[in-house]
């Protein structure tokens, strides 16, 4: 499922808000939300992230619950999968370069270390294209 794409700003969010929380109500959600929108238009964007199958609900005593039907790993490898192809032309290269450009001053010695780890393990793996 390609979850990126089909939703808008606000089913993201509210998707964000779910994977935080695992579960949550129709007013958890809302509480949870910048500038919410009424409660009603809450419970018909859970209702149409229902429909396209995000999320799926469950009776919690007198109310919904809801909770997120893609495992979370899942659904950030769909995301990251779909800025990859629309934003840097598939090519993980440009999109880790991207991402040291942003968080170089940020990434402590010790993130650096596992990052390289994490290249050496995939080309000992045969992951790698060259």
């Amino acid at each position: 499922m390609s979850t990126a794409p089909e939703l808008s700003r606000r089913e993201r969010q509210i998707m964000d808000i779910l994977y935080q929380r695992g579960k949550a109500s129709a007013t958890d959600v809302r509480e949870s939300m910048d500038a919410a929108p009424s409660y009603s238009a809450v419970r018909a964007m859970l209702r149409i992230l229902e429909e396209k199958g995000h999320v799926k609900h469950q009776a919690e005593g007198l109310k919904y619950v809801y909770v997120p039907t893609v495992a979370r790993d899942k659904a950030k490898r769909s995301a990251v999968k779909h800025v990859m192809e629309t934003f840097f032309n598939g090519s993980p290269e440009q999109i880790v370069a991207a991402l040291l450009d942003v968080a170089s001053t940020r990434l402590t010695p010790g993130e650096l270390d596992r990052m390289s780890a994490m290249i050496e393990l995939a080309k000992k793996e045969g992951k790698t294209n060259g």
